[in-house]
């Protein structure tokens, strides 16, 4: 009795599914554009957990994100607090979704190649930035040749000095070896208009390059249109 009452608490799994309805059959069927975000997270799963399909896992993202942008912004660690979702999981999704930022961003500089405009750099890391609801600050790191070193988050919120601040600018630059750097930051609003205080923080910062031997090459505002290159600007 014990064992019937078990058995009927078990959920289904996929295997539970016709062969023609499960996911990964029906794209191959229908072609990827016609199936719906759940079964797309299904194929990406691969797999539930323990007496639950990865249709039941996959749904369950989708209810408690509400957006694939919200989902996309995740963390690993807020990914992995949906129950199904482990290390594994969660580092799939972002990668899933890094993949195709970076589709839709196009040619990219990449790692060794020069830096010639603003619109390389922004080029580098608007993937990155793309409906992004807060500022996010990076640090393009450059070696004595300007071609491109690494990429690197600084910061995330309003920029001020307690938010950017040169210490921690400067110390990746430095570990990295980097003979110049260039400085990025979004614009949620879609206006990339420089504020009074993106100003004087690249000043600041431009200082405190000079001092450490780094220099500051410029800093690129992104928004809805080009980007804005404050050096190009004349104002720092």
């Amino acid at each position: 009795m014990a064992r019937k009452e078990s058995a009927s608490k078990k959920s289904f799994t996929i295997h539970d599914l016709p062969l023609a309805d499960r996911p990964r059959e029906r794209l191959m069927k229908y072609g990827a554009e016609d199936l719906p975000v759940p079964e797309l997270l299904a194929i990406l799963l691969g797999r539930g957990i323990a007496g639950e399909s990865v249709m039941v896992t996959a749904q369950r993202l989708v209810n408690h994100f509400k957006s694939l942008n919200k989902m996309s912004e995740a963390s690993v660690e807020q990914l992995m607090q949906v129950k199904g979702i482990g290390i594994a999981k969660a580092c799939q999704i972002k990668a899933a979704f890094q993949l195709g930022m970076r589709k839709k961003a196009g040619k990219t500089v990449g790692y060794g190649e020069a830096v010639k405009n603003p619109e390389d750099v922004a080029n580098v890391v608007k993937s990155c930035l793309k409906d992004k609801t807060i500022e996010h600050f990076w640090a393009v790191l450059l070696n004595t040749r300007g071609r491109l070193i690494k990429t690197k988050e600084i910061s995330k919120g309003s920029l001020d000095s307690s938010i950017v601040h040169p210490r921690e600018v400067f110390k990746v630059a430095i570990s990295e070896s980097a003979a110049s750097v260039i400085f990025v930051h979004n614009h949620p609003s879609g206006i990339a208009d420089p504020s009074e205080d993106d100003i004087k923080l690249t000043k600041r910062l431009a200082e405190v390059g000079e001092m450490v031997g780094i220099d500051v090459l410029d800093h690129i505002i992104i928004g809805e249109g080009k980007p804005v290159s404050l050096k190009r600007l004349g104002l720092f």
